[in-house]
């Protein structure tokens, strides 16, 4: 674990997910915001997180915020839901003020919750994410805060990374998984008429999940939100975003080899040709 790092540093935005499903949010960042370096940290030797205690997501998690810390990074976004919802707030309170009081660490729940409001008529939704998020309770609890009329179903969908992981997620045996968790969400509310899908792997299922849910469900994928939630953050934060440099990189970190690295981020980010690296975390 690093000491206190007081002192200002330029560099990257670091973006961090405990597998390949940040990726998805990193390519919505980039595709807003260009101009900017980045740096991906995924922490593909010990995923996935969905099914691990709050303890180890959150000891595993602050790992991965003080190594992107160390590589300079100002900003860290928590590119996976299970992270942000169990580690987040404690990293926030806790860590930040004693090890880097002048650094910042958002994650992928608030800017979601954020633009629910307008996108429901029956103000009934629900959450499809992993085990991990749904038991946090923390989409109902960041949604109630800002819509406390909305109703928030979740129903977890433990099937659904793995089939993106392993790419069955194109194949006839994802339609059911996808279709029963589709089907027992509906189950337990029928009024709901938005879906967010609550795991940044999910973007890959989209196709099937269209297919099961009925026409008039919305479907929300986070990327695009938390972009736009990044890009009028460091409007609002001038400071920060000065620290932020500007030259269009990207550098992929991950805990695991780097060969199943770079052909496992294809199916996220097509036929891109990622620079990789691989780190060690310290372990817990």
């Amino acid at each position: 674990m690093i000491n206190a790092m007081t002192v200002s540093a330029n560099g990257p935005i670091g973006i961090f997910d405990s597998g390949y499903g940040g990726l998805t949010i990193l390519k919505s960042i980039r595709q807003l915001m260009p101009e900017y370096d980045y740096i991906y940290l995924g922490d593909n030797a010990r995923a996935p997180y969905g099914t691990r205690s709050f303890e180890i997501v959150y000891g595993f998690t602050l790992q991965a915020v003080s190594k992107l810390f160390e590589l300079g990074c100002p900003l860290v976004i928590l590119g996976c839901n299970t992270a942000s919802a169990k580690a987040l707030r404690s990293i926030q309170q806790i860590n930040l003020p004693q090890i880097a009081p002048d650094r910042r660490v958002l994650g992928v729940i608030r800017p979601t919750a954020e633009s629910i409001g307008v996108l429901t008529k029956t103000r009934h939704i629900g959450i499809m994410g992993t085990i991990g998020t749904i038991q946090s309770d923390s989409y109902p609890i960041e949604i109630h805060k800002l819509f406390p009329d909305i109703t928030v179903t979740g129903q977890p969908c433990p099937m659904w990374v793995p089939m993106v992981e392993y790419r069955e997620f194109e194949n006839e045996g994802a339609d059911f998984f996808v279709r029963k968790y589709v089907e027992e969400l509906l189950t337990k509310d029928p009024a709901i008429d938005a879906i967010i899908l609550g795991c940044t792997h999910y973007p890959l299922l989209w196709k099937k999940i269209r297919k099961y849910a009925p026409k008039g469900i919305r479907l929300i994928s986070q990327g695009d939100y938390v972009a736009r939630s990044l890009r009028n953050y460091l409007n609002r934060h001038v400071e920060m975003d000065a620290r932020c440099t500007k030259g269009g990189s990207s550098l992929f970190l991950t805990t695991e080899s780097i060969e199943k690295f770079e052909e496992s981020a294809s199916v996220f980010l097509g036929k891109e040709r990622v620079k990789v690296s691989r780190v060690s975390l310290e372990q817990i």
